[in-house]
C-alpha cells in the first residue's frame, strides 16, 4: 500500500509551496494533498484560529488515513502547528513526520522580536513586496521562485498567528512522538536557534542540515528536499 502524504505549509504563504514536491511526488506514485490553512492561499478571507488551523490538518490527516499510511511534512509555521498535532496525548493516524524549518520554541524575546519585524515590514510600501521580490529573487532557483507567492501572501493574518504560537508546548509535544520523525534545516535558517534541544526532547527523530540553504528549504534546495522526502517514505514503506 502507498504512503499517503500531507503537506502544510508556513507564514505568509499558501499550498503552492509545496509544488516541486507536489510533482515529485505524484511522479514517484504517492497520493499527495497541501492543505491551506485558514486565512492563507484559497482560504484567505477565512479568520486564522488554532482550533480550524488543527482542523485543517486533522482532516487532510485523516482522510488520506482511510487509504493508507500518513507521512505528514510541514514547514515552519505548519511545523510548529504539526508538532503539536502529532504530540497529541491521543495520537493521530501519522505514520512518519517530517519537520522543516521549525526547530525554535515561538515564545518569549524571539517571537516578540519576530512580530515587530513583521509589523515593520507590511508597513512599507506595497507592504514590502519589493524586497520579498529581491530576495527571492537572488536565493532561490527560476523553477521554484514563483511557488511562495502564487497563492498569495497573507499579510492581513500574520501577525494573529504569530501571537497564536505562544501557547504552543511543543516539547512536551514532542516528547510523546514515537514514529519516525525527520527535522529538516536549511544551514543558514533563524529557527535553528534550538534545533539541538528539540531533536534530544523528541526519542525518535533524526536531525539534517542541509548545507547553503535557508529557512526556504524547500525551494531554495527542491531536490535535495524531494530526496529526504525519499528517504521518509523509503523507511515507511518498509515498515
Amino acid at each position: 500500500m502507498a504512503v499517503e502524504v500531507v503537506l502544510v505549509h508556513g507564514i505568509r504563504t499558501s499550498a503552492t509551496m509545496w509544488r516541486a514536491q507536489v510533482g515529485y511526488l505524484r511522479d514517484r506514485g504517492n497520493n499527495v494533498v497541501a492543505v491551506d490553512l485558514p486565512g492563507h492561499g484559497s482560504r484567505m478571507s477565512d479568520e486564522f484560529t488554532l482550533e480550524e488551523a488543527f482542523a485543517t490538518i486533522d482532516r487532510a490527516v485523516r482522510d488520506a488515513a482511510a487509504r493508507g499510511p500518513v507521512l505528514l511534512a510541514a514547514h515552519s509555521m505548519g511545523g510548529l502547528l504539526s508538532i503539536e498535532y502529532v504530540g497529541r496525548q491521543d495520537a493521530p493516524p501519522v505514520a512518519g513526520f517530517i519537520a522543516a524549518s521549525c526547530t525554535a520554541v515561538p515564545r518569549g524575546l524571539g517571537l516578540s522580536t519576530y512580530r515587530t519585524l513583521a509589523r515593520g515590514f507590511d508597513s512599507l510600501p506595497d507592504r514590502g513586496m519589493w524586497l520579498t521580490d529581491r530576495v527571492l529573487e537572488r536565493t532561490l532557483p527560476p523553477h521554484t521562485r514563483a511557488d511562495f507567492g502564487a497563492g498569495g501572501y497573507a499579510f492581513d493574518t500574520q501577525d494573529e498567528a504569530l501571537r497564536s504560537l505562544s501557547v504552543l508546548n511543543l516539547l512536551e509535544a514532542l516528547g510523546r512522538i514515537s514514529i519516525p520523525l525527520w527535522f529538516i534545516n536549511g544551514q543558514y535558517d533563524q529557527l535553528r536557534v534550538n534545533e539541538r534541544l528539540f531533536a534530544r526532547v523528541a526519542p525518535h527523530s533524526e536531525l539534517v542540515v542541509v548545507p547553503r540553504t535557508s529557512h526556504l528549504v524547500t525551494a531554495m534546495r527542491p531536490d535535495v528536499f524531494n530526496a529526504l522526502l525519499n528517504l521518509a517514505l523509503t523507511t515507511l514503506e518498509q515498515t
